[in-house]
C-alpha cells in the first residue's frame, strides 16, 4: 500500500503541464471587463462591506490575474492570495474580499487543468494555507472554513478532471493515427507490390520478345507497362488526395468485391487467373469488400511472384448470410520460397487486415502442389 501511494506521489510530482494550453482569447479580455465593473458596483451597493475602497481596489487589482492563468498558473495564483492576506493583515485581520474575489477559483481550476504536478502540489499548500491563516484570525467560522474546502476541493477536482479528459482525448488520436498509418502502409504495400509485380513480368517478357526479334510484341509488353505504371500513379494520387484533405482514414478504399474481375482482365503474362463470386454479395459492406479485394489482391501477386511454373490461379469468393469468404488457389512450385516470405510484411498485412474486421486469413502449401490463402470476414465487418 505504501509503494503504491509513493508511486502515484511521484506520478503526479512529475506530471508535465498539459500540452495546448491556448493563448488569451477575447472570452478572457471579456471575463475581465465584466468582473471590474461587477467589483465596483458591489462596493457602492453591498451595504455590509467593511474596508468597502480597499476591498474593491484589492479586486480590481487581482482580476486582470485571470488573462495569465493558463501561462502562469502558480504564479498567478499565488499572487492572488498573497495581496489578499497581505491586504487582510495590514487591515489588522479584517476582511477586505469582495464576493467577486469567488474568482480567484478560476485560478485553481486553472492550476490543475494546464499547471505541471509540482506546480499542482505547491498551489494547493498556498490554498490550503490562505484557509487556515483566515480561520486562525478569525475571519473564518469552522462551517465557512469546511465550504471552504469544498469549494477549492471542487475546483480543482474539475480541473483535474477536464485534464484528464483531455489527454485520454489526445491518447485516443494518437492510437487513431497510428492505425491510419499502419493501414496506409497496408495500403501502400498492396498497390506498389501488385502492380510492380506485373511490370516486372511485363519486363521480362517484352526482354525475351526482344531477343527472339519479335518487335510487335516487345512494343505491347511497353504498352502494359506504361499502363499499369499510369495506373499505379493515379491510385496513389487518389490516396495522396484523401490525406491532404486531412479526413479520417477509413476501412473502406476504393476497390470492392466487384473489381476482383480486374486481377483476372490484367494476367496478360503468366498464369491465368479465374475469378469466381458466388452468393448475395449486394449487401456486403464496403469495408469488407474491400478487405477481401486486397487479400485477393495481395494473394495474386504473391503466386505470380513465387509460383514457379503456376498454369492457373483460382479466386473464388462465396458470401452467405453469416460471412464472405476468399479462397486463392495456385498449381505452382516453390513452396519453400513461399514459405520464407510468408514471414515478411505481405501476409501480415493480409492478417491484420482481417483482424481488424474480426476474421481470420490463413495461407500454406496445398497436399500436392501450390499454394492456397483463406480468408473468412464476418458479413457485417467487426462487431467490437
Amino acid at each position: 500500500m505504501n509503494g503504491l501511494i509513493r508511486s502515484l506521489g511521484r506520478s503526479v510530482w512529475n506530471e508535465p503541464r498539459a500540452p495546448g494550453a491556448p493563448r488569451r482569447v477575447w472570452r478572457d479580455w471579456a471575463l475581465v471587463a465584466v468582473l471590474v465593473p461587477v467589483a465596483v458596483l458591489e462596493g457602492v451597493l453591498r451595504p455590509d462591506l467593511p474596508l468597502r475602497v480597499p476591498a474593491v481596489a484589492v479586486t480590481v487589482v487581482l482580476v486582470p490575474l485571470l488573462l495569465w492563468r493558463r501561462q502562469r498558473p502558480l504564479l498567478v495564483m499565488v499572487t492572488a492570495f498573497a495581496v489578499s492576506g497581505a491586504a487582510s493583515l495590514a487591515a489588522g485581520g479584517q476582511d477586505v474580499e469582495t464576493y467577486t474575489m469567488v474568482f480567484v477559483l478560476i485560478l485553481v481550476y486553472a492550476l490543475f487543468r494546464w499547471g505541471s504536478g509540482r506546480e499542482a502540489v505547491g498551489g494547493l499548500l498556498v490554498a490550503l494555507g490562505a484557509l487556515g491563516l483566515s480561520a486562525a484570525q478569525g475571519r473564518l467560522a469552522p462551517g465557512d472554513l469546511v465550504a471552504g474546502l469544498a469549494v477549492t476541493s471542487a475546483a480543482l477536482g474539475l480541473g483535474g478532471a477536464m485534464r484528464f479528459r483531455a489527454g485520454a482525448r489526445s491518447r485516443e488520436l494518437d492510437q487513431v493515427k497510428l492505425l491510419e498509418r499502419e493501414q496506409l502502409a497496408r495500403e501502400l504495400h498492396d498497390l506498389v507490390a501488385h502492380h510492380v509485380s506485373a511490370m516486372a513480368i511485363r519486363a521480362q517478357a517484352g526482354l525475351a520478345a526482344a531477343a527472339a526479334e519479335q518487335p510487335d510484341a516487345a512494343a505491347d509488353a511497353l504498352r502494359v507497362i506504361e499502363a499499369e505504371a499510369s495506373r499505379t500513379l493515379a491510385e496513389m494520387r487518389t490516396m495522396v488526395h484523401v490525406l491532404r484533405r486531412n479526413e479520417p482514414a477509413e476501412l473502406t478504399p476504393g476497390k470492392q468485391l466487384g473489381d476482383l474481375t480486374e486481377l483476372a482482365g490484367r494476367a496478360r503474362v503468366g498464369p491465368a487467373v479465374d475469378v469466381r463470386i458466388s452468393g448475395d454479395v449486394a449487401g456486403v459492406p464496403p469495408s469488407v469488400g474491400a478487405a477481401i479485394y486486397r487479400i485477393a489482391q495481395e494473394s495474386v501477386t504473391n503466386a505470380r511472384r513465387h509460383a514457379r511454373h503456376a498454369t492457373r490461379i483460382e479466386v473464388d469468393v462465396a458470401a452467405d448470410d453469416a460471412a464472405v469468404r476468399l479462397r486463392v488457389t495456385d498449381d505452382g512450385d516453390g513452396v519453400v520460397a513461399r514459405q520464407i516470405s510468408s514471414a515478411g510484411y505481405g501476409l501480415i498485412g493480409m492478417i491484420e487486415r482481417a483482424g481488424l474486421l474480426g476474421g481470420t486469413c490463413e495461407a500454406g502449401p496445398n497436399p500436392g502442389r501450390g499454394w492456397t490463402v483463406t480468408a473468412v470476414l464476418p458479413r457485417a465487418g467487426a462487431t467490437t
